[in-house]
């Protein structure tokens, strides 16, 4: 399907130790390079309104991630360990180096965020600058875990059920289910999203191996990924470099969390940022606001 935004991008395919990744890049290769990372329950085409004016200044590097869109979603392994963030941070370090780039900024929304946090912290000379939007990190986000938030992301906890009950009950309705989640989270319904990325996302999500993947992502955040963000912790594994936060003032982070604060206290470099007149999904809700605070942050 033709997704608006992407004029500028070639569909491109990458064999990453037998892991295809889907992905858009842009065709302006004498630019330097900007790797977006989309999260749950979404694919590459979140970042549609963003990609036309972030094109002319640099060539934009949009995958789906392992388990999402049209990537490869292999069944989960016992521990979850093929869904772990370092695992699918590998992944994109393979793409970014097929295309020749060894150091690049990184944007991550949601589970992208995670993945880009982990990027930073286990591959500090590839990652100069990093941005995460409507996150706060992930152990973090467990051990503060109250009723409040367990209410409000049900999900977490009902997406990391033994298979195969999760997958059963996602798939019983998967369309209804897609849509709440879209329409949910401090959002203001559906009118964020256009027809062709709904679409997009019921496609590529809604079939028995994009549901299980998606499990697995959650599966393996609740348990593998704190392994390693407590041992990189333990370590004294932080991120390095200039980071960016950026929230929805309508959202569950700004309500149960504080990101600035969170955030500062997994990196070594500043951490600057500010809530957003939005929900969850971000940059289909408010893209000008996202590019306001980014580009000056990528230029800096």
């Amino acid at each position: 399907m033709s997704i608006p935004g992407f004029e500028s991008c070639d569909v491109r395919d990458f064999d990453i130790d037998g892991i295809h990744i889907n992905a858009r890049v842009g065709r302006n290769d004498e630019a330097p390079p900007l790797l977006l990372l989309h999260g749950f329950p979404q694919s590459h085409v979140i970042w549609h309104k963003l990609v036309p004016r972030l094109s002319t200044r640099y060539r934009v590097v949009c995958p789906d991630l392992r388990g999402y869109g049209d990537s490869s979603k292999p069944p989960g392994a016992p521990d979850h360990a093929n869904y772990a963030k370092r695992v699918m941070a590998a992944d994109l370090i393979g793409v970014m180096r097929a295309l020749g780039y060894a150091r690049f900024p990184v944007v991550g929304h949601d589970r992208g965020g995670r993945v880009a946090h982990r990027l930073a912290v286990d591959h500090p000379d590839a990652v100069d600058r990093l941005c995460v939007i409507d996150i706060a990190p992930t152990l973090t986000m467990y051990e503060r875990t109250d009723f409040a938030f367990a209410q409000a992301y049900w999900h977490w906890f009902f997406l990391t059920q033994p298979a195969p009950l999760p997958e059963t009950m996602l798939a019983s309705d998967t369309p209804r289910l897609l849509r709440t989640f879209l329409g949910g989270w401090g959002g203001a319904g559906l009118s964020a999203f256009i027809p062709e990325t709904l679409a997009e996302y019921e496609r590529t999500w809604a079939t028995p191996e994009g549901l299980h993947a998606s499990c697995e992502d959650y599966r393996a955040s609740a348990g593998i990924d704190l392994a390693h963000d407590r041992a990189s912790d333990a370590g004294g594994e932080r991120v390095r470099c200039p980071t960016l936060a950026l929230w929805g003032e309508r959202g569950v982070v700004a309500r149960l969390f504080d990101p600035i604060a969170d955030w500062q206290a997994k990196c070594d470099a500043s951490v600057t940022g500010k809530a957003l007149a939005a929900g969850h999904f971000i940059p289909e809700e408010v893209p000008d606001a996202v590019l306001a605070e980014l580009e000056p942050f990528l230029a800096a």
